[in-house]
């Protein structure tokens, strides 16, 4: 009996060793687990997929985009360019009034010499000879084409009257004329031409002479009418 519970005594330490060895690797084995827990936290560090929210960054695109829609500026701004003619025709309007007060004082722009208080002599030594000579009546004309004027001479060789010929003239038509001076004084038929008359004091008078063919000016005259000793068509 006695051996029996000597064996029996030695067998029972060896199994609570047993069982306390099988405890403590129970509990060794839990740190493992726990460890590989940390692993599975680290998915929240692939929480920066906030950075594949390029889409924000992107909506700079679109709204860079709508600067092009600003591209109507560009469209007022030809429309506005559009509008040379009321300049244009109120550079025409001064034009002729222009040739009107000139016309008051016996000249026509670009011809240094004047009706009623010019004479020949003065012409033939700025100008030289003239390049044609025509007799009308009693009066003598005198064309130099280089310098776009023809002056007519009475009698005396005194200037009564003085035409001008400068191309710029050429685009002038009759309605730009009554906008800037109004309805002529008279007018009068020459052939082809129409002469249209206006005052420009009691001395002289301005006149356009327009073709029907063309209906612009061909030309333009100042007219010493008292001075003249018949009074020409144009």
């Amino acid at each position: 009996m006695m051996k029996n519970f000597y064996r029996k005594s030695a067998i029972y330490p060896m199994l609570v060793a047993s069982v306390l060895m099988f405890t403590a690797c129970s509990a060794n084995e839990k740190p493992t687990a726990s460890a590989a827990a940390p692993t599975a936290s680290a998915s929240p560090s692939v929480a920066p997929s906030p950075t594949a929210s390029p889409s924000p960054s992107a909506a700079p695109n679109t709204t860079s985009s709508s600067p092009a829609a600003t591209s109507k500026p560009a469209t007022t701004t030809g429309s506005t360019a559009s509008k040379p003619s009321p300049a244009a025709s109120s550079s025409v309007n001064a034009q002729i009034k222009d040739m009107l007060e000139l016309a008051k004082s016996g000249k026509v722009s670009g011809i240094p010499f004047a009706a009623k208080t010019g004479h020949s002599d003065e012409v033939a030594q700025a100008w030289g000879k003239a390049e044609n000579k025509d007799a009308i009546g009693s009066d003598i004309y005198e064309t130099f084409a280089k310098k776009n004027a023809v002056i007519g001479y009475n009698k005396g060789s005194q200037i009564i009257d003085v035409r001008s010929t400068d191309p710029k003239l050429h685009t002038i038509t009759l309605s730009q004329i009554e906008q800037a001076l109004g309805k002529p004084t008279d007018t009068k038929v020459n052939g082809d031409d129409t002469i249209y008359i206006y005052k420009a004091s009691d001395v002289f008078q301005l006149k356009f002479i327009i073709p029907k063919s063309t209906g612009k000016v061909d030309h333009i005259s100042v007219f010493d009418a008292k001075d003249a000793v018949n009074n020409m068509a144009g």
